[in-house]
């Protein structure tokens, strides 16, 4: 049932779908109706966006598990997979930043979740066919990358819903218990391969050639795996969570005006998904080595051509209402903050999921083998480390640790600001990034790695811990910088830009693991973290900063 607001103008009950009238910032109505359908948004939201990480990721453990079976691909192959999954979803972000307003939060959370199911079913199908050429398995990778996306229409949609004061702490838990499916794909994959789940219709077990392991220890060479339950799993959290999303969100037509009825809106967000495909396929065509592509180009330059390729092709293809809207979103993008927020947001978000992908791998190829010299005196990484850590049974610490300290850093950054907070956690990552490299030097060059591995992952999980306060504090600044009609925007395209590290990470520590210096990937990101504590003092803490401390 709907009442009426001062205005004359209804107000969603618990049960209305699309709501006419919010006004968050006005006490009265915040107690009396928001704060309920807010946070009734906001739980739904979470597990929503946790599968949207956990489908997204789920190839930085598969690639671990397909090196342990056998699968017919080298070390540099399965490091595209995760790469090109971090891509496709960063590319993602970047129409899914502009849906909210074109096609209402409701819209647009139900048909994104209801979009995971495709990657899911069609990864657990590819993965029972280890004979299947590479390019079949990047495109499982490619289409993965829709999870990505996911996060920026999520915090979009969640930031309006709730006053300036508490957005910090909704956008934290949002993010921070959403980037759990980071931590829970890594628990839960390698369970789920251990069984049957589905039966006969789940598809044959294959033996592990090599020892495997999961949360609590290693699993032996030999034992029956069904790799498949890594993508067929999620079929059994995305239907429920998909039919919650329809019934229990909400659009606000004050952010979302003209969403038009509820297929028209799909269609919007079909259409531009569809479109960020293009760019995403194209710059990997021209990146990625022979025979998947021509490797014409270096990385930093595949990547600006790809984010100026999304945003071109989304230009000149919205039409109607959707070409307004893009246009007033654009606006984004004259003003200075967007683009300093955007490299302190790569600094945060860009590390932790760039790490969540690359560390499984780098585990296993750092400390699972030998590395001693031949006969020649040249050092050798082929023999298998008797001793060697299972990269299944800690990778997952890091990322859980990330998510866990999320809120804590919006809420931290609501009482002494967001900038501080940045400030303290960006010093930090210049220390455990030099020191990260330093620990995969030494276990590099050393025929008994796992000696450097407590050490190693002490400092990864301090940079991780970094990287969650660190975004808790910038979803206040974002709030408090920006006015309510670019906060949304510049929070879906500052995640875009920042997710490009979940490409980045596994192919520069991959790039650097081959060359055999993987010490230069983490300074390089920490040169790049003193960078952007220079250009936080400036933008926000100096004397004369443009906002003080947001």
């Amino acid at each position: 049932m709907n009442t009426m607001s001062k205005a004359g103008a209804p107000v969603a009950d618990g049960g209305t779908a699309d709501i006419a009238d919010w006004r968050p910032e006005d006490e009265k109505f915040w107690e009396s109706t928001g704060k309920k359908i807010a946070y009734r948004n906001l739980w739904i939201s979470i597990p929503a966006l946790l599968c949207g990480f956990a489908v997204w990721g789920m190839w930085g453990i598969i690639t671990v598990q397909m090196l342990n079976l056998g699968f017919p691909f080298s070390k540099d192959e399965l490091f595209t997979l995760t790469a090109i999954a971090g891509i496709s979803g960063a590319t993602m972000r970047i129409p899914a930043s502009f849906l909210i307003r074109m096609a209402g939060g409701r819209n647009t959370i139900f048909l994104t979740t209801a979009m995971l199911l495709a990657p899911a079913i069609g990864t657990g199908v590819a993965l029972q066919h280890p004979e299947w050429p590479l390019w079949v398995f990047q495109l499982m990778a490619l289409w993965s990358g829709v999870g990505g996306g996911n996060f920026a229409s999520s915090m979009s949609n969640i930031s309006p819903f709730f006053p300036k004061r508490l957005q910090g702490t909704a956008l934290g838990l949002n993010a921070g218990l959403g980037n759990f499916g980071v931590t829970t794909m890594q628990i839960v994959i390698p369970l789920v391969m251990t069984v049957g789940l589905f039966g006969a219709l789940g598809g044959e077990s294959r033996p592990l050639i090599k020892d495997s392991g999961w949360i609590l220890g290693k699993i032996l060479a030999g034992t029956p795996t069904w790799i498949q339950n890594a993508g067929f799993a999620w079929v059994l959290s995305l239907v429920p969570l998909s039919i919650l999303c329809w019934f229990g969100m909400s659009n606000l037509k004050t952010v979302s005006p003209d969403t038009g009825s509820p297929l028209t809106a799909f269609g919007k967000i079909i259409y531009l998904y569809s479109l960020a495909f293009v760019p995403s396929i194209a710059m990997l065509y021209l990146y990625l080595p022979a025979p998947t592509g021509l490797g014409l180009l270096n990385m930093w330059v595949a990547i600006p051509l790809d984010i100026i390729a999304a945003l071109v092709v989304m230009k000149l293809a919205a039409f109607g209402t959707m070409k307004e809207g893009v246009t007033k979103q654009f606006a984004i993008f004259k003003n200075k903050h967007t683009w300093a927020m955007t490299a302190l947001y790569v600094v945060t978000f860009g590390s932790f999921i760039g790490f969540s992908m690359a560390l499984p791998l780098a585990i296993t190829v750092i400390f699972g083998f030998i590395h001693a010299p031949d006969a020649a005196g040249v050092l050798q990484h082929t023999l298998k480390n008797p001793n060697a850590p299972s990269a299944l049974t800690y990778a997952w610490i890091g990322p859980f640790v990330g998510a866990a300290v999320r809120p804590i850093g919006g809420w931290i950054a609501d009482k002494v600001g967001g900038s501080i907070v940045t400030q303290v956690i960006s010093a930090i990552m210049v220390f455990a990034s030099a020191a990260v490299g330093y620990v995969m030097m030494q276990a590099y060059q050393s025929s008994t790695p796992e000696q450097y591995f407590q050490l190693f992952m002490g400092l990864f999980i301090l940079l991780f811990a970094a990287t969650g306060v660190g975004n808790g504090s910038t979803f206040r600044s974002v709030g408090f910088i920006f006015d309510k009609a670019q906060a949304g925007p510049v929070l879906g395209w500052t995640s875009a830009v920042a997710a490009y590290g979940a490409f980045i990470a596994p192919v520069l520590i991959g790039q650097q693991i081959k060359a055999g210096t993987p010490q230069y990937a983490f300074y390089g990101f920490a040169v790049f973290y003193a960078v952007c504590l220079i250009l936080n003092w400036w933008f926000y803490l100096r004397a004369n900063a443009y906002v003080k401390n947001p």
